[in-house]
């Protein structure tokens, strides 16, 4: 690659970055409420199982009939750029998408590419590099990516469009998480935030991109292998934000010791340097009517913290990984934060 492509700073070309440019989660749900179908209507072959209700992370419709049957996992995932480099973004983006199928306990098993970019602004051959790091992921995945769409964007975008399966009983679902379950977190927080610093300063975190390109697989396996039903992946809404829809859909209440959650190397620093997406305090925004807290604002805002490529949020403990919390029977608020 030439010099001048390296020095490209593909940050500075979006107003946001990776899953903190979302759309705001009480928004969504607004818009989302009064949308016709995509409800889950039944359980019987052809019956779409997990649909719209609970803002769940793939649409899932029941393939087989009996004990063992199979589901089809559907999701769509793209955002703008999170790094400067395009390859590591790439790479990132399809970890990302293909998290939506681990999270639900499926296996992914077919991806397109979902690219936008302006052409007019940002060489073209470095469109290649990221849809090579996306296809290097899908390789590790054992995915097969084949074809895509593309437009001629003014910000640069991308992502995948996954199909999966899994086993249309044991689906890892928000909605099925019991009290008395342990609450486990398999990736550290803090990824908003450097993210942020990244794109303001240029300094690169090698942790915080091994972190989002690795893939959720085999979490979601071990997860599977004990028996677990309910689980999400953290990203856009942050962990408050997950966990409140998590707690919500199951009608649970969700108790975080705040001092267990483990954060990224710089993290901590970074947020008291004042590197704080938009989103994630928009994240704050939204849950703060639904939570019982008893830390401090600063806290809050770092587990809102709006991931990239975050890990699963399992309802029951996994080797390996911290517990930090726990779900009891439903309180007056879904969220209380020790």
């Amino acid at each position: 690659m030439t010099s001048e492509l390296v020095d490209v700073r593909l940050t500075q070309y979006a107003a946001g970055g990776g899953c903190a440019c979302k759309v705001p989660p009480g928004e969504l749900e607004r818009v989302l409420a009064d949308l016709p179908g995509g409800r889950a209507a039944g359980t019987g072959v052809g019956d779409l199982i997990v649909g719209l209700e609970h803002g769940d992370d793939g649409a899932a419709v029941r393939i087989d009939a009996g004990p063992g049957g199979r589901a089809v996992i559907a999701t769509a995932d793209f955002f703008t750029p999170v790094v400067d480099d395009a390859y590591d973004w790439g790479r990132i983006a399809a970890a990302n998408a293909l998290s939506d199928v681990y999270a639900m306990g499926g296996e992914p098993l077919l991806a397109i590419n979902l690219l936008g970019w302006p052409r007019a602004r940002i060489p073209f051959e470095l469109a290649a590099e990221v849809l090579r790091g996306g296809a290097d992921i899908c390789q590790e995945a054992g995915v097969h990516l084949a074809g895509g769409h593309s437009i001629d964007d003014p910000e640069p975008k991308y992502g995948l469009a996954v199909t999966g399966f899994g086993t249309a009983d044991t689906l890892l679902r928000n909605d099925a998480a019991t009290p008395g379950a342990a609450l486990t977190l398999t990736k550290p927080l803090g990824l908003g935030i450097l993210n942020n610093r990244h794109k303001a300063t240029g300094q690169r975190f090698e942790q915080a991109v091994e972190t989002m390109v690795t893939l959720n697989r085999d979490a979601s396996r071990a997860a599977l292998a004990a028996g677990i039903r309910a689980a999400t992946d953290v990203t856009g809404f942050g962990l408050l934000g997950h966990l409140y829809k998590m707690a919500r859909a199951s009608g649970v209440t969700a108790v975080v010791d705040a001092a267990a959650v483990p954060y990224l190397a710089d993290a901590r620093e970074s947020f008291a340097q004042g590197f704080v997406p938009g989103g994630s305090r928009r994240n704050l925004d939204w849950v703060r009517p639904h939570l019982d807290a008893g830390v401090d604002d600063d806290e809050l805002l770092l587990l809102a913290d709006a991931q990239t490529s975050g890990g699963l949020l399992v309802a029951g403990e996994l080797p390996g990984h911290p517990v930090i919390g726990e779900l009891i029977p439903a309180g007056e608020l879904p969220l209380v934060i020790r």
